[in-house]
Order: C-alpha cells, then structure tokens, then sequence
C-alpha cells in the first residue's frame, strides 16, 4: 500500500492507542490461550489451537494494518484550509437530487470515522467527489449503484 493517510492529531493518537491496546493486551491473551490449548496434545485434532492460531493472525493482520496507516499518516492541520469550499474536516450539507433529501456529511480522516454519525472518510467516493466544491456547485459520485447527484448547500469549519 502506498500513498499518504489524512487524518487528525487526534485521530493519529486513537490509532496509535489501539495498537498498543492490540499488542499490550489482546495479543498476549491469545497467546496464553494458545500455551493452554497446545498443553492439552494432539495439535492435529485439537480445535481450541487452530482456533488461537487463526486468532492470532487475524489480531496480527489488524495490527500491521493500523501500523501502516500511521506510518503513511498525513497529518492535517484543518485550520490552514480554505474556509469557502469542500476540504477535509468541514461539515458539508449536501441536497441529493435524486431523492431531494438533505444529508450532512463530515470529511475525516482514518481513525475519526463513523457513519452513524455522519462521519465519512475523505477517501471515500463520495468524500473524494464533494472535495473543491464550492455552495451551489453540484457533485456528480459514482457509486455502486450508479451516479449519485448532491447539490452543496452548505460548509461549515470547525472552530
């Protein structure tokens, strides 16, 4: 994987913070599982080991990944973006045309995303397509189920 990760300060210190949750607390509890499971024999038909490995891998998969997003973090400083268009950090309201509902979206970065809160990542298709749009200006998004269509009908820059 190559490319820069934006994210926050903050959302760098939640990454970071999970990591060593990861690697200080979970990943020593398997491995402890593990010792218990390959204590009772045969390795060959013993359920509870297999199960320990694959655990381990998938912890290990989860933490290399977080590693390389803070290693490729791109920290950004929200303060230095224009205020008068889509950038990452705003809260963008955008009208969908097609459906004529409004919908309010914030851009973040890896680490301070949460859909149900509105949250979306600024990588993201729809992140990427509101990016440099301007209020009144209309984003045409490909996404899986065709071209979705928002009118920007409002930014806003946190404090």
């Amino acid at each position: 994987m190559s490319g820069s990760v934006p994210m926050t300060r903050d959302g760098y210190n939640r990454l970071k913070a999970e990591v060593a949750h990861l690697e200080g607390v979970l990943m020593p509890e398997i491995t402890e599982k593990l010792a218990a499971a390959r204590e009772e024999g045969d390795l060959k038909e013993n359920a509870e080991y297999h199960a320990q490995r694959e655990n381990q891998g998938l912890l290990q998969a989860k933490i290399n990944e977080l590693k390389s997003k803070i290693a490729r973090a791109d920290i950004v400083d929200v303060s230095q973006l224009p205020k008068d268009e889509v950038v990452f950090g705003c809260k963008v309201t955008v009208k969908d045309l097609t459906y004529h509902d409004e919908e309010e979206f914030m851009l973040v970065g890896v680490g301070d995303d949460d859909l149900d809160a509105g949250k979306i990542l600024v990588t993201s298709p729809i992140g990427q397509g509101l990016l440099g749009k301007k209020v009144g200006q209309v984003a045409e998004i490909s996404v899986p189920a065709g071209i979705q269509k928002f009118e920007v009908v409002k930014i806003e820059h946190p404090e």
